[in-house]
């Protein structure tokens, strides 16, 4: 009984002396005109878990022969994209399918990747870690590298208060870490906060881009605002474009295993598109014009399911914009560049 009570009070001076230090609550940059955020209630932002985050965003460590990183395939100085490649190349030369997506403004997203195959941010870096085409690692081979670091296992208790680092931990702070990049000051928010003006070509782009592509309109339209309208330039739903007549990529079908969802990707942001050729889920074009060249008379109203505005928009003769329209429509989704996601310090490589 006596050894009992001493081993008691033994474990009781060492939890006493072993709680977690306070975090520092991490002021979020929202940009002016942006609604709030939903930010996770169990995962709240703070400085030490926002920079763990970014510290294993450019750490290869995550994976298999610590040669590739996060940030190998999500440069700032490509929107967070893969350095203009149409598919990214994993540890051992392997080639992906996908185009590589930009990482700004997920916390008001609810699905992620082309097909909607991660319903949770904090999900999104475990996927890459075991795909052998990317880092063809493991999540327990990670987490084993971590706590093996004197180094990392301060940071992680410093961040989440614990001693031995999980899987949890390691989601939640890549988590806090995407959460954190916010994209909101482009030329065109600039225009709309009245501190600066379009060219007139942008804005017969900017008219063009809200205006409905009905033929007897007085001035036709591009119709772009349906699937890209609003603060963040995208509606973020699933939709088949007309890429193609015969589907070869299931898309999101592939994850629903709904035949209605076939052919379906999700709708992309605009904002920072310069950034980030090749354009698609394919990265099929490798310049804006080429792509507004495809809505303007390249998409295929046979596509199964394809998204009924598309379909008749086709069918009424396509969208009939002239040289002059098009490039005007570029030049506006050019002023959608936000150049602080690449200079903003927070975003750049802390090993450097």
């Amino acid at each position: 009984m006596k050894y009992f009570a001493l081993t008691l009070i033994a474990l009781v001076a060492v939890s006493c002396g072993e709680n977690p230090p306070p975090t520092t609550p991490f002021a979020l940059n929202v940009p002016q005109g942006f609604p709030p955020p939903p930010i996770p209630e169990d995962n709240p932002l703070t400085v030490e878990g926002v920079l763990l985050g970014r510290r294993l965003f450019y750490d290869p460590i995550l994976s298999r022969d610590s040669t590739q990183s996060c940030a190998s395939c999500h440069s700032t100085s490509f929107g967070m994209t893969d350095h203009g490649l149409q598919f990214s190349v994993g540890i051992t030369g392997a080639v992906g399918d996908r185009n590589s997506m930009p990482l700004h403004n997920l916390a008001y997203h609810t699905a992620f990747f082309w097909d909607g195959r991660s319903p949770m941010l904090r999900d999104l870096t475990f996927i890459p870690i075991e795909d052998s085409r990317e880092m063809d690692h493991s999540v327990e081979g990670v987490v084993a590298k971590l706590n093996a670091s004197p180094a990392y296992r301060e940071l992680f208790w410093k961040a989440f208060g614990v001693k031995t680092v999980t899987a949890e931990e390691l989601g939640l702070a890549a988590e806090q870490f995407m959460l954190s990049i916010m994209s909101g000051s482009s030329k065109f928010d600039r225009f709309a906060r009245g501190l600066e003006s379009l060219t007139p070509e942008e804005d017969l782009g900017l008219r063009l881009f809200n205006g409905e592509a009905n033929p007897n309109a007085p001035m036709r339209g591009a119709d772009c605002f349906h699937c890209h309208g609003g603060t963040l330039f995208t509606n973020h739903k699933f939709v088949n474009n007309g890429l193609d007549s015969v589907i070869t990529d299931p898309g999101l079908g592939g994850v629903t295993g709904n035949p209605n969802d076939m052919g379906k990707f999700k709708v992309p942001s605009l904002r920072n598109i310069a950034y980030t050729p090749p354009y698609m889920h394919d990265g099929r074009f490798q310049t804006l014009m080429e792509v507004v060249d495809f809505y303007n008379s390249g998409t295929h109203a046979n596509s199964p399911n394809i998204d009924p505005a598309m379909g008749d928009i086709i069918r009424s003769g396509g969208l009939g914009l002239n040289l002059q329209e098009r490039l005007a429509l570029v030049a506006f989704l050019n002023a959608l560049t936000d150049t602080s996601i690449e200079s903003d310090t927070l975003f750049q490589n802390p090993f450097n």
